[in-house]
């Protein structure tokens, strides 16, 4: 077994696949170099990640499997090379999906009853589109309304390989708390309209429902990311604490498959 090449099938591998690559992945690249099994694949993944201690670049095991990635502190540097802006999302976006984060499986109705406002068709839909969430059966009350968990996706985008690695969150408003813990870059802090729907003077009705919703939230709602950095909107609805600090609990370990 040639240990040197083995590391460099593995390396070029994790820069080319363009996605995390599981052990059966790498299994399969490397079924000529007679690797005897997964536990000597993991173990010469480890010693890889040790090499690249004193590098720019890392290697991480998410929840799909391993990535060769930027270190937090190197983003700002490789950002001066585009001038791209990153699209931002609504703090409603954010905190919706916080609560399916934290509070899994979670109905749409639950979320508005913590939010105190309905859930914009959009948001959904956006989450969606991003992988993010996904609906992971009905509860079993009238209407039987979709219950949405996080997916595997949302935990590699976060640079998670389980639910129970999601840092503490005592309320909506702990933004920046939560960025730093999950090396998340730093962002400029845009304020929000908290006003209620019937407060604002333009209103808008989504395609599937007839509530009315903040104007602000749908535009916001809609931005897709065409790039791998969001920024995150820190909450500033004060008034919604008490309420969230009862629903949202600390992650259990549980899969997301």
């Amino acid at each position: 077994m040639d240990l040197i090449n083995i590391k460099n099938i593995i390396e070029v591998a994790l820069l080319s696949a363009g996605k995390p690559l599981s052990m059966d992945d790498l299994n399969n690249i490397l079924e000529d170099e007679q690797v005897s099994g997964k536990s000597e694949l993991k173990k010469i993944i480890d010693e890889l990640k040790i090499e690249y201690d004193a590098k720019g670049l890392e290697i991480k095991e998410v929840a799909t499997g391993f990535r060769i990635q930027l270190k937090s502190d190197m983003t700002k540097y490789l950002s001066k090379l585009w001038e791209i802006k990153s699209p931002r999302y609504s703090r409603a976006l954010f905190e919706t999906l916080a609560l399916i984060a934290y509070r899994q499986p979670i109905t749409r109705g639950e979320i508005e009853e913590v939010r105190g406002v309905s859930v914009s068709t959009n948001i959904i839909r956006t989450l969606a589109e991003r992988n993010w969430i996904r609906v992971v059966g009905h509860r079993d009350v009238p209407g039987r309304p979709e219950m949405f968990a996080t997916t595997k996706e949302f935990l590699d985008y976060f640079g998670l390989k389980k639910l129970d690695q999601l840092p503490p969150l005592k309320d909506l408003s702990d933004w920046e708390s939560l960025r730093v813990q999950l090396d998340l870059p730093e962002v400029d802090e845009i304020i929000f309209s908290d006003e209620p729907p019937d407060s604002i003077e333009m209103k808008y009705k989504t395609e599937n429902h007839n509530e009315e919703i903040d104007p602000q939230e749908i535009a916001h709602a809609e931005l897709i990311a065409d790039s791998n950095m969001e920024d995150i909107i820190p909450s500033q609805a004060q008034d919604e604490q008490s309420n969230v600090e009862s629903l949202i609990t600390n992650p259990e370990d549980k899969d997301t498959s």
